[in-house]
């Protein structure tokens, strides 16, 4: 845990407080923010995200059939049900907020923090990797294309058409969403790995440098989008806390123990979903002008539970595993 606190989550909280006084001494604004955000999510993200798939294998993505559709069961389910409630639930929010809080706290940061977490707790074993892997093309090859088509498919109000006229396709916020970076690069990368293409290690540099800055810049920004909006931690922003940090790890946990998985895998999926929610949601939320200063600050909020919340669970899940096997 002393691991955890210091190569994980005090570098995410300092970074952030960078931002932060920056952005409260004047020195970046706002729109400094989103323009970060921009190089994010067009370019720094994508190419993290791409990179990160590729490295995988397609005997990665069959080896353990079982993980892979609990990790994209249990995670898209637990997205939606974020999605429903935000949307539908309170008067206030419209059903592009419900797509900002899917993005943020219906999914992990995998692609920061799962390394980073997983393996000081599990070693540097193939299995680490094979769950980030599965876990991280989850979260950015399904998750992101869905929740960018809601997101999309939200701010674009149908318009009165002329006698005659049939009305566009609905797919059409999905292609919309699909053209972006951020949601063809890992999909792309899933097709080259399905097709069993070697990915040349010398292409990868090439990549490393922009994937560098994803995560610094996208905890800085986040940093300066806290100090430029009005912090707003009322009862929606600590239910996305709830939602991300103990349903989503229950209802993983209890798809595990139904259908048996052993207690390895279990464990790393049930850390890899309690992990804190996706900077990648807070960047496009951002980058739309969206649910800004709730969906932030429930990020922030979820950081800090977080340091409670990973060896809560972990030792849930021998407790559960242990009383059932």
């Amino acid at each position: 845990m002393v691991h955890i606190l210091v190569y994980a989550i005090v570098p995410i909280i300092v970074v952030m407080l960078a931002g932060y006084i920056s952005g409260k001494k004047g020195i970046f604004t706002g729109d400094n923010a989103k323009a970060f955000n921009k190089v994010v999510l067009d370019y720094a993200l994508p190419a993290a995200l791409f990179v990160s798939i590729v490295d995988a294998s397609r005997e990665m993505l069959v080896r353990d059939i079982k993980l892979t559709i609990i990790s994209l069961v249990g995670i898209m389910v637990c997205f939606m049900l974020v999605y429903y409630i935000y949307s539908y639930c309170f008067k206030s929010n419209t059903k592009a907020d419900g797509a900002i809080m899917a993005l943020v706290c219906g999914s992990p940061t995998i692609g920061f923090l799962g390394f980073a977490v997983l393996e000081p707790i599990f070693g540097t074993s193939p299995s680490v990797a094979l769950v980030v892997a599965i876990v991280g093309i989850v979260v950015n090859a399904v998750g992101i294309p869905v929740g960018l088509s809601l997101l999309n498919s939200a701010n674009e109000k149908p318009k009165p058409l002329p006698a005659g006229q049939k009305r566009p396709s609905a797919w059409g916020p999905v292609l919309h969403a699909l053209e972006q970076p951020v949601a063809w690069a890992p999909i792309l990368a899933v097709i080259w790995v399905v097709a069993g293409i070697p990915w040349p290690k010398w292409a990868s540099p090439s990549f490393d440098l922009i994937k560098g800055a994803n995560a610094s810049m996208a905890v800085f920004a986040a940093g300066i989008t806290l100090s430029a909006v009005k912090i707003d931690i009322n009862w929606q922003a600590w239910l996305g806390v709830i939602l991300k940090l103990f349903v989503m790890p229950a209802f993983v946990l209890t798809l595990g123990l139904i259908f048996h998985m052993d207690l390895l895998n279990l464990k790393m999926l049930v850390v890899s979903c309690a992990l804190p929610p996706a900077f990648s949601g807070i960047i496009i939320a951002s980058q739309y002008d969206t649910y800004v200063a709730t969906s932030t600050s429930s990020l922030a909020l979820n950081v800090i539970v977080f340091i409670v919340a990973c060896p809560l669970w972990i030792w849930l899940t021998d407790v559960f595993f242990n009383m059932f096997y």
